[in-house]
């Protein structure tokens, strides 16, 4: 769309006020923004001054028919919109600047016209529009790309952060500081039961999501956590006074509803930064434990699986215990109805509804196994070492 020769004339007698405009706009209209003193002032004084004569230069070889089409013409308006949104200036504010910059210049065009210029000014008030709907877009998009990287950068470094403190590689007393965690937490082991095993690349992308969704929701925004598809941990600091925090009664249920499936997670306390990463190591086997033992999903404690944990922990003695049951272990049936028997805390007659079998078939059974290991189920110290031989078989990794 070309101008009229008196748009030009009247565009044109602006060309020497280029610097006259840029100041104006920093040191008059600017200021009228919020937060603009708190601003350094390289970038008020040199960058925003800058910007400023661009655009109005902008403007007028545009009038002018000099310009060139395309996005070339706004790169210069996309770098410098990124560089304030990685020196954290808010997006209103920046947009702010352009929306006055081109209010000074509709104030500089009414001033160069004269009596007559009336629908002059008309075609040139249309052409600041249009710049700005081109202008606007290319800043807001580029500012709104580069805080998106950067935030990706940032959650990216916490996810490394979280992973190191739960994996036991060493940071500095300043970075416990810096995490809010020198005087230790709570460590979170989660993990869904999905129905087919761990999903596809980009289904446990997006589970991950909804589920750091939720932990967000529940305990803040960018909380302590490394979420991986199925599974994660999470690392709640102690408050202020050195507790430990309390966690929501619909933790679980608000995981299951994101995750779409059961959902266990396993609490354990640390006291110190250092101490994380052996929480999180017992509350990974906590996690494990209850799986095994078919225990409901929830919330699981240390306390829960007490004494299977206790057994399952190996030592000089373990492989001799766990060599006890060989034989038991080569006749199914035996297994099957040891197993059964201390399910139903040794009642015969319940394990024997279990199996479908007669009471006296159970007790044959269970005579075998005390022939074949010299462990009787019956007294406590045959009981105790077939619990523990089972558990070091069942339940050690």
């Amino acid at each position: 769309m070309e101008l009229s020769p008196a748009a030009l004339a009247v565009a044109g007698r602006c060309e020497g006020r280029i610097n006259e405009l840029a100041r104006r706009m920093t040191g008059q209209a600017f200021e009228r923004l919020p937060r603009y003193e708190e601003l350094p002032g390289e970038v008020k004084d040199v960058e925003m001054a800058a910007t400023a004569r661009h655009a109005v230069r902008l403007f007028l070889r545009r009038v002018e028919g000099r310009a060139e089409e395309g996005d070339l013409e706004y790169r210069y308006f996309r770098e410098r919109a990124a560089q304030r949104a990685e020196e954290g200036v808010p997006l209103h504010l920046l947009l702010g600047t352009h929306l006055l910059g081109q209010h000074v210049l509709w104030q500089a065009l009414c001033e160069s016209a004269e009596p007559g210029d009336e629908a002059a000014l008309n075609e040139l008030a249309g052409w600041l529009l249009l710049g700005q709907a081109r202008i606007v877009p290319a800043v807001a998009e580029s500012y709104l790309e580069e805080r998106a990287a950067l935030e990706s950068e940032a959650r990216e470094e916490r996810r490394a952060l979280v992973r190191a403190l739960v994996e036991g590689f060493p940071l500095t007393p300043a970075r416990y500081r810096q995490l809010g965690v020198a005087g230790g937490g709570l460590v979170l082991r989660l993990r869904a039961e999905l129905p087919g095993g761990a999903p596809e690349p980009v289904a446990g992308r997006r589970l991950a999501r909804r589920l750091g969704t939720v932990v967000e929701r529940l305990f803040g925004p960018d909380p302590l956590a490394w979420l991986e598809a199925d599974s994660g941990v999470l690392v709640l600091p102690r408050d202020e006074a050195g507790e430990l925090p309390e966690l929501p009664g619909e933790l679980t249920e608000r995981l299951e509803r994101a995750a779409g499936a059961p959902v266990r997670v396993a609490v354990q306390p640390a006291d110190s930064g250092a101490g994380i990463a052996a929480a999180a190591r017992t509350a990974a086997e906590v996690l494990r434990l209850a799986g095994v033992l078919g225990r409901p999903p929830g919330l699981h404690r240390l306390a829960d699986v007490q004494l299977e944990y206790h057994l399952s922990r190996p030592d000089e003695s373990s492989a001799g215990l766990a060599a006890l049951l060989d034989p038991v272990y080569e006749r199914p049936e035996l297994l099957a109805t040891l197993r059964a028997h201390l399910a139903e805390r040794q009642d015969r007659r319940r394990t024997a509804r279990v199996l479908g079998l007669h009471p006296n078939t159970v007790d044959n059974r269970l005579a075998r196994i005390a022939e074949l290991t010299g462990a009787e189920v019956g007294t406590a110290h045959g009981l105790a070492l077939l619990l523990t031989a089972y558990t070091l078989r069942e339940l050690r990794p």
